[in-house]
C-alpha cells in the first residue's frame, strides 16, 4: 500500500521492485496506490490491472491534487501542511472507504504500507487482526517534524504495527525513538538496485568531463547549488557538461528550469526518465552528483555506481554510516551545510558549501576511471540487490505475523 504514484519517486520503484520480487517467490498479491484523475490505471509489473486498486485524486470527492510526502514533488501535488481541516476529513474518510472495500475481497495475510504517515496509521483501524508492517523512507519522520498538528494521531496509530522496516541503523533508532516501540518491532532493510538495469557493461570508454544529477528540481536537493558548482568549474573544463534527469512543479522546478536555460549548453535538462533510460545516461557521465540536504538512503548513488560512476554526495547520515565505509575513494562526500529546518540551509554556509561541491567534482573528475564495479566492488553492490533486500522484508513479514500469532 502507496499512498502516492507507484513511480517517479524511490518509494514507488521501492513498492515496485518489492512486487517483482514478491511475484517471482510466488507470493498473492494485491497493490493499493494513490494516483491522480489523469493517471487512473498506473501499472505496477507484473501484476494484471484487477490486483491494483487506485484512489484518484483531482476529481470528487477529492478535488485537490494527490499530496506528496515532499513539499516538492515530480508533479502537480498538495502539502500536507497546507491540507485544511475539511480536505484532511475527506482524504482520511476516502481512504478507509477504499481500503475496507480492498481489504474485504483480498483478504491478505499481512499489509506492507509505505511511509510513517497517515494512511499507514489508521491501517489498523480497518484490519485489526492483520499484521502490518510499515516500510519507512524518512519522508515520514519529516512530516511529522513538519507537521505537530498531525504527528500525535499518526504515532499513535502508527504505534498498533508490528513491524517497521528501515533503511538504516539511525533510521531504525529514530524510529524507535519517535514511536516509543521496542527495537525487536523494527528490521534494518536497506535499499535495493535493479542489476539487470543499472550495470557497466557497454558503458562509454571514454566519459569526459561529464556530471549527472538525478533528482527533483527543488531546493532541498541541492540543485541551485550544484548550478553555481558547475559555473564555477566550467572555467578550467571548457568541455564540462551537467546532466539533468527530473522533473518538478511548483515556483522552485520553474525558477531552475529557467536558470538551467540560461547555461546554455553547460547543462543539459532531460526531463523524467524511466530507468532504462537513466541506467543508459549512467553510463555515458564520469561522476554522479547528489548534493541533496535531506535523504534516507540514496538509492539512485548505488545505481550510478553499479553503471561505473564515481560519486559525490553530501555527507548524510545514511551515506556516511552505510555507503562510505564500503566505498573508499570511489565516494567523496561534502559536509552539509548547518540547517535551518529538516532541509533548508542556513544562507552563511552556502558559500563555503558550493566550494566544496566544486573541490569534490573537480577531484572525482581527475580521478582514474573506475572499470566494472560489479568486479571491483562486488561485495557492497551484492548487498544492495533488490533481491537481497526482499528476502530481508520476506523475514519481517514473519515476524509481524508471529506477533500477531497468525
Amino acid at each position: 500500500m502507496l499512498a502516492q504514484r507507484p513511480s517517479r519517486t524511490g518509494s514507488g520503484i521501492t513498492l515496485q521492485a518489492l512486487v517483482r520480487h514478491g511475484a517471482a517467490a510466488g507470493h498473492r498479491q494485491t497493490v493499493v496506490v494513490g494516483t491522480p484523475a489523469d493517471d487512473p490505471n498506473p501499472g505496477v509489473e507484473p501484476l494484471e490491472p484487477a490486483q491494483i486498486y487506485p484512489l484518484r485524486f483531482g476529481e470528487p470527492p477529492l478535488g485537490f491534487p494527490l499530496p506528496g510526502m515532499s513539499d516538492v514533488m515530480p508533479y502537480r501535488s498538495s502539502r500536507y501542511g497546507a491540507l485544511t481541516a475539511d480536505q484532511l476529513t475527506q482524504y482520511r474518510e476516502a481512504w478507509r472507504a477504499h481500503l475496507s472495500r480492498v481489504l474485504a475481497q483480498a483478504q491478505p495475510d499481512v499489509v506492507h504500507s509505505h511511509h510513517l504517515w497517515l494512511v499507514s496509521a489508521l491501517l489498523k483501524d480497518l484490519c485489526p487482526a492483520v499484521p502490518v508492517v510499515t516500510h519507512c523512507h524518512a519522508t515520514g519522520l519529516r512530516q511529522m517534524k513538519l507537521c505537530p498538528h498531525l504527528a500525535d494521531d499518526v504515532r499513535a496509530g502508527l504505534r498498533r504495527n508490528e513491524c517497521f522496516a528501515a533503511l538504516t541503523q539511525r533510521q531504525a533508532i529514530e524510529i524507535g525513538a519517535t514511536l516509543e516501540v521496542d527495537a525487536d518491532r523494527i528490521g534494518v532493510v536497506g535499499a535495493g538496485y535493479r542489476e539487470d538495469l543499472f550495470h557497466a557493461r557497454g558503458r562509454a570508454t571514454d566519459a569526459g568531463p561529464q556530471l549527472l544529477y538525478a533528482g527533483k528540481l527543488s531546493r532541498s536537493k541541492g540543485l541551485p547549488w550544484l548550478l553555481d558548482a558547475v559555473a564555477t568549474l566550467a572555467s578550467d573544463r571548457p568541455g564540462l557538461v551537467l546532466h539533468v534527469a527530473g522533473s518538478g512543479a511548483g515556483d522552485q522546478a520553474a525558477q531552475l528550469r529557467q536558470r538551467i536555460e540560461i547555461m546554455g549548453g553547460r547543462v543539459q535538462l532531460h526531463g523524467q526518465l524511466d530507468q532504462r533510460a537513466l541506467a543508459a545516461l549512467m553510463r555515458q557521465v564520469a561522476v554522479f552528483v547528489l548534493p541533496s540536504f535531506y535523504e534516507g538512503l540514496p538509492l539512485v548513488l548505488i545505481e550510478a555506481l553499479a553503471c561505473g560512476c564515481r560519486l559525490v554526495s553530501t555527507a548524510l547520515p545514511a551515506v556516511a554510516e552505510q555507503l562510505a565505509p564500503q566505498l573508499g575513494d570511489v565516494l567523496t562526500q561534502v559536509s552539509l551545510p548547518r540547517l535551518v529546518t529538516v532541509d533548508e540551509p542556513e544562507p552563511a554556509d552556502l558559500g563555503a558549501f558550493t566550494d566544496a561541491l566544486s573541490r569534490a567534482i573537480g577531484h572525482s573528475l581527475d580521478a582514474p576511471a573506475l572499470g566494472d564495479p560489479a568486479l571491483t566492488l562486488a561485495a557492497p553492490l551484492r548487498r544492495f540487490t533488490w533481491r537481497a533486500v526482499f528476502e530481508r522484508v520476506e523475514q519481517l513479514w514473519q515476524v509481524a505475523a508471529t506477533r500477531a500469532g497468525r
